[in-house]
């Protein structure tokens, strides 16, 4: 069975800096897709693909870095110069498939 969990979220002023983490269980890691999306709309952040490339949405590039550990089956999302627009909860999903509950990311003064 195929767990996905993030962790990470909270409260952070204007240009501040957060690092979220998604641990993925049940499935092979370094050999899987892993992607960032947030709101209700599910807006795509980034995400890993399964060659290994990293890619960014426009609003993100520059201000958001994506990286994994394998031994740790992690994914981090390291979001600095955050702005109010990037309030949102943040979800990971894996392998294409599954999705984990969220984590709040509140960018406010």
């Amino acid at each position: 069975q195929v767990q996905v969990v993030e962790s990470g979220g909270g409260l952070v002023q204007p240009g501040g800096s957060l690092r979220l983490a998604c641990a993925a269980s049940g499935v092979s890691f370094s050999k899987i897709g892993m992607a960032w999306y947030r709101g209700n709309q599910r807006e795509w952040v980034g995400g890993i693909m399964t060659t290994g490339e990293i890619l960014y949405s426009d609003s993100v590039k520059g201000r958001f870095t994506i990286s994994r550990d394998i031994a740790k089956n992690t994914v981090y999302l390291q979001m600095n110069s955050l702005k109010p627009e990037d309030t949102a909860v943040y979800y990971c999903k894996a392998a294409g498939s599954y999705w984990g509950q969220g984590t709040q990311v509140t960018v406010s003064s």
